[in-house]
């Protein structure tokens, strides 16, 4: 087995790691690298392997910087199953499109300055099209559920407490060449025990090998209890001042629970 790490490593977004077993080829994620337009483009436009050769996608969530690049990769030849839990595949139909919505908008934008400049055209990574004909490739499957994904892997489903849909990933693999057995475990992101509206993830099995995301992984994270006492008294503040209080927030997953909190607080007075 040979795994290697295409993004996301020592770095937040882009999520892809390729697994080579049993003479086939897995992608844990197919994430868009997000930040500054001039240094993601290329990245995202060209896959460091043929698409064409990848016989499975395993999805974690629906995050774009987890499922943004699949439009993409089905564009460029990839006809394998891609496997998410049906809330991922729910999630993906709203946010794949609308990805590729900004990509065409992006690109009339920068090709009305490089007409000016005398620069050639540039093309979208995909478009809205791109992303509809990528949903004929998912699969979805239930949490708990085993799936054979590949010869030799066998993929299994846990919530991850994330997002709607967000699972962490098992995979059970029996390695032909030399008779090993391997259960590797891929976290995806992982969610915390007091959100709100979410349950909390499941604790993995024993695992040989595990991938885990580690984007809070140098601090120590308060109570959500004492995060929602900070959320009161700023809002406090700002109603005594006749202030306004701006939050920006994730729109899939964080502005949720805010919502849902602010609706609390009101409920019970606090606000």
């Amino acid at each position: 087995m040979h795994i290697t790490f295409h993004g996301a490593a020592q770095e937040v977004t882009g999520s892809m790691h390729l697994i080579e077993v049993n003479d086939k080829r897995i992608l844990l994620d197919c994430g868009l690298y997000q930040g500054h337009r001039a240094d993601t483009y290329a990245r995202n436009l060209n896959f460091p392997f043929d698409p064409a050769t990848i016989d499975a996608v395993i999805l974690s969530h629906a995050h774009i910087d987890h499922s943004g690049n699949i439009p993409n990769l089905v564009k460029r030849g990839f006809r394998g199953n891609i496997w998410s839990t049906a809330a991922t595949r729910n999630l993906c139909t709203y946010m794949l499109m609308d990805s590729g919505h900004i990509q065409e908008q992006d690109v009339e934008y920068l090709n009305k300055r490089n007409r000016r400049k005398g620069e050639p055209p540039i093309e979208p990574i995909y478009t809205r099209q791109d992303a509809e004909n990528s949903f004929d490739y998912f699969v979805s499957i239930g949490l708990h559920r085993t799936v054979t994904v590949a010869d030799g892997v066998d993929l299994t489903y846990f919530d991850a407490g994330h997002i709607l849909g967000a699972a962490f990933v098992q995979l059970d693999i029996r390695e032909h060449a030399t008779g090993k057995k391997w259960r590797l475990v891929f976290s995806g992101d992982l969610g915390r025990e007091e959100t709100p509206i979410l349950h909390p993830p499941e604790a993995p099995a024993d695992a040989d090998i595990v991938l885990m995301e580690s984007t809070y992984g140098n601090r120590l994270h308060g109570e959500f209890n004492q995060a929602r006492k900070m959320l009161r008294n700023v809002v406090r503040n700002a109603a005594r001042r006749r202030g306004k209080v701006i939050i920006p927030a994730f729109a899939v997953g964080r502005t949720q629970e805010l919502v849902y909190v602010l609706n609390q607080l009101d409920a019970d007075g606090d606000i």
